[in-house]
């Protein structure tokens, strides 16, 4: 018996216009219908988030049969979405958006029967589960009870999107998603419908369309095709080994539904899912496809084969830092390495400023492989400068800025290690005691000067985002932005100063002897800020122009 309808139940989490999240959630069909009255989704999990737009973004790729080219999606930006094509979509489909169903639940797969049931908590990276622990997270992974399959089907969806590779399954090895270590921006508009259009980035063309085929599409994979193996040849060895089952993505459509894993629910009479199957999905195969929401980073490498120095694109992921560290690399220009999707908002805005992306939401994850272990998962959002929209040299300023902060903090370490060394030498010359370069970046380390540098920036950056309007001169965001840095490398010295005002006469001679080297830069930090300074209007200056 089919059970549980995803169309038309309320699953999915959204904002209205005024800030208001609605209970209980929507379903497919009103959250696309009524796209133009909601303003976001918004679940608690940065994962599930991303999942959920990147679903719905398949349905319409599905529904409207494009767009294929920037001319069509520039006419669906100006007449909307059309319902009518949505609703037949949706009314030809509906019996593959059943969560349970015999012959075709919802993202599973039904033919796969596990030899052991696991807890729910197997496919939410927040929750302990019986193959990682989460820090604060008080779940017992033995007795985790139940979820109702509203929060079923989002993690699902989630786990498909980010799940990470963790070796061998019941069915076989168990590679991760496509996304599992990415950085996914998402361009915010005013409402959720231009947030869509927004992400809606034209397919390369419409013959792509005919076989980029979403997961309900699709009929489910077989057990023996999901442990069947391929023969690859290693690249080090030139032996031939076995590979799981893996194939290239046919489009957008199917990469942002991809099966990453093989699921199956527990069924029972309630309205809740306790236990659950969960084994290796389809490996993905890399091909020259780029996922619209991925930016990227070029770096210069050495060739493995030839040694020489070559020009490679890397995958813009999380750090431990904040990625505004790196904003400009999600700024389109003319590499064309930033994410398709903020080209897109720029593109499509770019003649209706009521219209302009608010901004750009990143969400992710990072773990490091070949370790499962996720390190952690982050959400961050950013005001897109609204001169983008008319000013291709905005990214170029930014650049400036980020590499000035860069230049400093280069600086401040430099004194810290400076410090550092004069301390771990009690006075002694330098080679006349060798000191660790281990203990000494362990010391620069517990000084805390470079987070703090950072930290106390990262609020200056914000706000200079804000400044970067139509109207408002560079050189005098410039200016602002050179005083923030020389502020920040300031406090972050002094705090530094106050942490050791009670050390004795070889920490404060160490401290003067470093000092020089920060006051250094603060004077040449003044110079420019002189040079910047915007010229001071007088009433005659007025009366004059």
């Amino acid at each position: 018996m089919s059970r549980y309808n995803l169309i038309e139940e309320k699953w999915i989490p959204v904002r209205d216009l005024q800030g208001k999240l609605v209970e209980p959630g929507l379903g497919i069909r009103d959250t696309l219908l009524n796209a133009e009255n909601l303003s976001t989704i918004e679940d608690p999990s940065p994962l599930v988030t991303a999942a959920l737009y990147r679903f719905l973004l398949a349905i319409l790729y599905r529904a409207l049969k494009g767009p294929c080219d920037t001319i069509k999606a520039k006419e669906l930006f100006k007449n909307g979405l059309p319902k009518d094509k949505i609703e037949k979509y949706l009314k030809d489909w509906k019996d593959r958006f059943w969560l349970f169903d015999e012959k075709y639940p919802f993202g599973q797969v039904p033919e796969f029967k596990p030899k052991v049931w696991r807890s729910w908590t197997a496919i939410a990276a927040e929750h302990n589960a019986d193959t990682a622990k989460v820090l604060f997270d008080h779940i017992d992974a033995r007795n985790p009870g139940c979820i109702p399959l509203s929060l079923a089907v989002r993690w699902l969806l989630g786990t498909n999107v980010f799940t990470p590779s963790i070796g061998k399954s019941e069915l076989s090895y168990t590679g991760a998603s496509p996304s599992a270590n990415s950085l996914l921006a998402i361009p915010i508009g005013k409402n959720l419908h231009d947030t869509l259009l927004f992400c809606l980035v034209p397919e390369q063309n419409s013959e792509v369309l005919k076989y980029d085929l979403p997961i309900w599409e699709r009929d489910p994979e077989t057990v023996e095709y999901l442990t069947s193996k391929t023969k690859i040849k290693d690249k080090k060895s030139g032996k031939m080994k076995d590979r799981a089952v893996e194939r290239i993505a046919c489009g957008i459509a199917d990469l942002y539904t991809w099966r990453s894993r093989s699921v199956i629910f527990q069924q029972d009479d309630s309205d809740a899912i306790k236990e659950l199957g969960l084994a290796s999905g389809i490996g993905y195969a890399d091909s020259q496809m780029v996922d619209p929401m991925e930016g990227f980073i070029i770096r210069e490498v050495t060739d493995e084969e030839t040694k020489k120095k070559v020009e490679k694109s890397f995958a813009i992921q999380f750090e431990e830092r904040g990625i505004w560290r790196d904003f400009d690399s999600l700024l389109p220009d003319d590499t064309q390495s930033a994410p398709k999707t903020i080209e897109n908002a720029l593109l499509l805005s770019k003649n209706n400023k009521e219209r302009k992306p608010m901004g750009v939401l990143v969400l992710g994850q990072r773990y490091f492989p070949p370790r499962p272990n996720i390190a952690f998962w982050r959400s961050e959002f950013f005001i897109l400068p609204e001169a983008m929209i008319n000013d291709k040299y905005t990214r170029n300023y930014i650049c400036q800025f980020l590499t000035l902060a860069k230049e400093v903090c280069d600086v401040l370490w430099k004194a810290s290690r400076e410090f550092a060394e004069d301390h771990l030498c009690h006075g002694d010359s330098k080679n006349d005691r060798n000191v660790d370069s281990k203990d000494i970046q362990k010391f620069i380390e517990q000084m805390n000067v470079e987070p703090v540098y950072w930290s106390t920036l990262e609020s200056a950056f914000h706000l200079t985002l804000h400044e970067f309007s139509v109207q408002k001169d560079p050189y005098d965001i410039q200016y602002n932005w050179t005083i923030a840095v020389r502020n920040a490398l300031s406090s972050a010295w002094q705090l530094h100063e106050r942490s050791i005002a009670g050390g004795d006469a070889w920490t404060i001679r160490a401290f003067v002897k470093a000092s020089g080297i920060v006051g250094g830069k603060i004077k040449e930090l003044n110079e420019t800020i002189e040079k910047l300074k915007p010229p001071i209007k007088t009433n005659d200056s007025k009366e004059a122009s």
